[in-house]
């Protein structure tokens, strides 16, 4: 039988990892939106294709990686690689309205989860980020507090990807659109994949750092001159 604090940890763990939790990511595609402009997304396959590609050659090397690299630092109490990451996650992001959208969630989402948790480190990172000495980054502060729910790395790692694709499959959902239904049956294919993509988190070299391909990165460029558009990046 569970007890107590393991029913109230996963309690929180379902409340952060809502698609409807309050930090604005339901208003971010991404660069999605830009493939769904030029018919490359429009149905349930070619959305699971992207997903794919972008959690394989983007995400794992940059939101992925970062809360493996959170972890470690935290353990070695390393505070000052975490703020040296926030600056990396930020200025390797090439695209505008991406990089300003990592940074409204992230920002937001230290707001709010210091709303729900007293975490100190949390509130160090909001004041720098009000005396503009860091960012504000989603993987960061969510590697931060599940650090200090005593969440395992790995399973912080999925949680966030879940998350993560809940909430694109959703505006997928929307802007395609789809049925409730055909998002649901997606979200179930990549649980597998999200375990494989762990493993490939844990092998990842520092110079790993960053990586991505070319047709995400300019997709999220492009987003900014669409005539017309359901999201903010």
């Amino acid at each position: 039988m569970l007890t107590t604090a393991t029913k109230m940890k996963f309690l929180s763990i379902l409340q952060i990892c809502d698609s409807n939790f309050p930090v604005g990511s339901f208003n971010h595609s991404f660069g999605m939106e830009t493939y769904l402009r030029d018919g490359q997304i429009c149905d349930s396959q070619t959305l699971k294709l992207w997903l794919n590609s972008y959690l394989e050659h983007q995400f794992i090397y940059s939101d992925g990686f970062a809360i493996r690299l959170v972890y470690e630092y935290l353990k070695d109490n390393q505070l000052d690689q975490i703020w040296q990451l926030d600056r990396m996650l930020t200025v390797q992001n090439s695209a505008k309205e991406s990089r300003d959208g990592a940074k409204l969630v992230g920002q937001r989402m230290i707001k709010t989860y210091l709303d729900l948790y007293d975490i100190s480190l949390l509130r160090e990172y909001e004041k720098r980020i009000k005396g503009k000495l860091s960012f504000g980054s989603p993987s960061i502060a969510t590697a931060i507090l599940m650090y200090n729910l005593e969440i395992s790395m790995e399973e912080a790692l999925t949680y966030y990807m879940y998350s993560t694709v809940s909430t694109l499959i959703q505006n997928g959902v929307r802007a395609i659109p789809l049925g409730q239904k055909d998002g649901l049956l997606i979200m179930k294919e990549f649980f597998e994949i999200f375990e494989n993509l762990v493993e490939k988190i844990k092998k990842l070299d520092f110079d790993d750092f960053g990586l991505t391909v070319p047709g995400l990165e300019i997709s999220q460029i492009n987003h900014e001159g669409l005539i017309f558009r359901l999201f903010m990046s």
